[in-house]
């Protein structure tokens, strides 16, 4: 059940601002700034989106799947209760969206199908604006 636009529902989650992002923009290394932030969901998600460009699913798992438990947390600790929308147009919740969406895909490889849906389901659910921008349907 998607509670976007519901006006009973709880408040749009907005994470604060990525420290990682800016080192990510400068050109610095996925894997470095993964290293220097370990708690940055979108320097994992950037991880996982380029070894499953280059064919390393496993990788690309395990490095989407590390991005979306981080970003779990970071949703906690922003007050998020397991439900509710992530819009995607707050950029600081991108990496969170794209390590999901990464996770989504390198489940639907390996033919982890129930895993794949839930992060389908999830991603929608959070914004169905991510779920067309990262193109998972």
């Amino acid at each position: 059940m998607s509670l976007q636009g519901n006006l009973l529902g709880p408040e749009p989650t907005l994470l604060p601002v990525d420290p990682a992002a800016g080192e990510l923009d400068r050109g610095t290394a996925a894997a470095e700034v993964a290293a220097a932030h370990p708690t940055s969901s979108l320097a994992w998600a950037v991880l996982a989106e380029a070894a499953l460009d280059g064919g390393e699913t496993i990788a690309g798992y395990a490095y989407a799947r590390t991005g979306y438990h981080r970003g779990l947390d970071q949703l906690r600790r922003s007050g998020w209760k397991g439900f509710g929308p992530v819009p995607w147009s707050h950029e600081p919740n991108r990496g969170f969206l794209r390590a999901l969406a990464a996770l989504h895909k390198a489940a639907a490889a390996i033919e982890e199908t129930d895993e794949a849906e839930r992060c389908r389901v999830f991603l929608s659910d959070s914004d169905p604006a991510a779920a067309a921008a990262l193109g998972v349907g």
